[in-house]
């Protein structure tokens, strides 16, 4: 149990640090589809009470996509890259295209989450007929008996209904069902144009050509994996080195010797350095060669953080 646990705990972590965007949106999307369905069925209990019902509905749609929304901020590489560099350095040198962009990438990445929960609970219907059940008109209704008014329409949704009132139930569970399925599809039509329009604006707006970008998307994706691999090993030599200074020895498998042995650690790198290679980067060349990413840039020895005569800033952001 302890390592089918350890097990989804791992695919969790690679799951939120993928940098394929399309496998990280579409996993995104299915593990939305799988929640609305598990609280649909589990959590989901209309209250079947006028002025209740409207905030319950709403509530259903609303809060989770809100909270989705907020972890998809919050568990973006951008949101903390964009935290760093107005710490260290500010945003003075972004002009209002770059901090666009920027924005425009954490709102768009953190939206697939939410808006896949606001569809999916629209095609359903469930919440829409809970909350606008009870604000049917009764005068739409033919002959619908004048005694009742908006508490027995609140109940429509829990079929806790007179017998004589079977079929108007039918009737504006299945009208509040089309409109709500309707909403819906529009939803999923607007969010496909956008998305289509903003690919396009970016490959249309980009200095770079098709294969250097899908060149440069490779170098990040290396660049970070290699990073945090050595990273992970790097900090696991200085704290075997360290922990055997303190006792005069340090238990070590067979696998970390051999690190220990191959790749020696004199040091750790000071703070300056990793000031540098943190924060929001955007695409620029010196000296007519591509920088592509902080630590290239770092690497290269290039300073300051805005264009200058020797090297030219190109506002697009790595995605």
């Amino acid at each position: 149990m302890a390592a089918l646990i350890a097990e989804n705990f791992r695919f969790l972590s690679l799951f939120f640090k993928s940098k394929d965007v399309m496998i990280f949106n579409g996993l995104v999307a299915l593990g939305t589809v799988g929640s609305e369905e598990l609280f649909s069925v589990v959590a989901f209990n209309c209250p079947c009470s006028p002025a209740r019902n409207y905030i319950y509905g709403l509530a259903a749609i609303g809060v989770p996509a809100l909270a989705l929304f907020l972890i998809g901020v919050i568990w973006n590489n951008h949101t903390w890259n964009l935290v760093a560099e107005c710490h260290k350095r500010g945003i003075k040198n972004f002009s209002a295209a770059a901090t666009f962009l920027l924005f425009g990438s954490i709102m768009g990445r953190a939206a697939v989450a939410p808006v896949t929960w606001s569809v999916i609970s629209l095609l359903r219907g469930e919440a829409y007929i809970c909350a606008l059940s009870e604000f049917v008109r009764p005068s739409s209704l033919d002959k619908f008996p004048a005694e009742y008014g908006a508490d027995v329409l609140a109940r429509f949704p829990c079929k806790d209904v007179p017998a004589n009132l079977t079929k108007f139930r039918d009737e504006v569970t299945r009208r509040l069902r089309y409109e709500s399925q309707l909403f819906g599809w529009l939803l999923i039509g607007i969010v496909a144009v956008l998305v289509f329009l903003t690919k396009c604006l970016k490959h249309c707006c980009s200095p770079l050509s098709y294969r250097q970008e899908a060149y440069w998307a490779q170098y990040r994706s290396n660049e970070d994996k290699l990073f945090r691999r050595t990273a992970e090993v790097h900090s696991r030599i200085l704290a075997a080195k360290n922990v055997k200074q303190f006792f005069g020895f340090v238990a070590l498998d067979k696998e970390e010797k051999e690190l220990v042995q191959e790749f020696p650690v004199e040091g750790v790198q000071p703070s300056p350095q990793w000031n540098a290679i943190t924060g929001v980067y955007i695409y620029r060349e010196n000296k007519g060669f591509p920088l592509y990413s902080r630590l290239h840039k770092w690497a290269k020895g290039v300073e300051g953080n805005g264009p200058s005569p020797e090297g030219h800033e190109m506002l697009f952001l790595a995605s």
